[in-house]
């Protein structure tokens, strides 16, 4: 532990390997409705690069490699476990989410907090959560 706090500011972004990158890119982007900061064909590693704004300043780069091995197990593998999402309207992005027919889990309550959540998957398999922040 260092002697004085380390001078973090936050999350910059969360980095993601996709398998399908037109289908990933059409989930975070059109589905999710993340706008699009920039994106890169990486030539020399033939490979996307799709930076994404998440609402709050943070963001989500999505890469594609040629033949990237898939995701070992989940939901409880070492590593990430899920990509968590703030939201003020669990029922409302749940619909959407439905209408766009992407599957969703139903929506459960966090026993520890009180809050409201629900899961689906990214084209990947990726556990997506989102979670409902009371405003106020």
């Amino acid at each position: 532990m260092p002697d004085s706090p380390l001078p973090l500011r936050g999350l910059h972004h969360v980095a993601l390997i996709t398998a399908d990158y037109p289908r990933a890119r059409d989930f975070y982007h059109r589905i999710l409705g993340l706008p699009i900061i920039s994106e890169s064909w990486r030539a020399e590693r033939q490979s996307w690069k799709l930076n994404l704004q998440l609402p709050d300043g943070s963001q989500l780069e999505l890469f594609s490699f040629p033949a990237a091995p898939p995701r070992l197990s989940r939901p409880e593998a070492c590593g990430l476990r899920h990509l968590a999402l703030s939201t003020d309207d669990v029922e409302g992005v749940r619909a959407l989410l439905l209408r766009q027919q992407v599957a969703c889990e139903e929506i459960r309550l966090d026993e520890l907090t009180g809050q409201r959540f629900f899961f689906c998957q990214d084209p990947d398999q990726l556990p997506i959560e989102f979670y409902e922040i009371a405003s106020g």
